[in-house]
């Protein structure tokens, strides 16, 4: 009997053994993890108060555009966009292939004083010309102009030849 005892203290010693040792691990990673948690959450709340000074910053930003906009459209009107209206029968995506090189030929003059831009050079760029699109050709025509802060551009297009 007294070798059952010892054995059973042998087996109790080991058992307490795995107990620590599990405890240990526990208590280790919920350690581990309270530690890793706040380190993230510091990190967060640091990373947010970086977007709100940003954010204020950008609102200040566009406020102080805004106004020197203002103060400098009281002085000058200054061209802002190219629109360009195609009257074209035909192929969709035609038309869109031709709006595209009109915008493209424009866009240079986005930004500029709108008294210092010529009507009639600006009708010349596009006018009369002879644009190829898969195997079909286009002769371009300004039907009508329309210049404010936005260039308004009616292009009628005819076809002339369609292989």
């Amino acid at each position: 009997m007294e070798e059952w005892f010892s054995m059973g203290r042998v087996g109790s010693g080991k058992l307490k053994y795995f107990i620590s040792t599990i405890a240990g691990i526990i208590i280790g990673c919920v350690i581990g993890s309270s530690m890793i948690i706040a380190l993230v959450s510091y990190r967060i709340d640091k990373y947010y108060e970086e977007i709100r000074k940003l954010n204020i910053a950008i609102e200040a930003k566009d406020e102080r555009l805004k106004k020197l906009e203002q103060s400098i459209n009281r002085h000058k009107l200054i061209l802002k966009d190219v629109e360009i209206v195609l009257i074209h029968e035909g192929d969709e995506i035609d038309k869109i292939t031709i709006e595209k090189y009109a915008e493209e030929k424009y866009c240079k003059l986005v930004g500029r004083e709108v008294k210092t831009i010529d009507i009639d050079i600006i009708g010349e760029i596009i006018d009369g010309r002879i644009f190829k699109v898969t195997n079909k050709e286009y002769k371009l025509k300004v039907a009508k102009m329309f210049l404010s802060d936005v260039l308004k551009i009616w292009i009628e297009t005819k076809l002339i030849n369609d292989a």
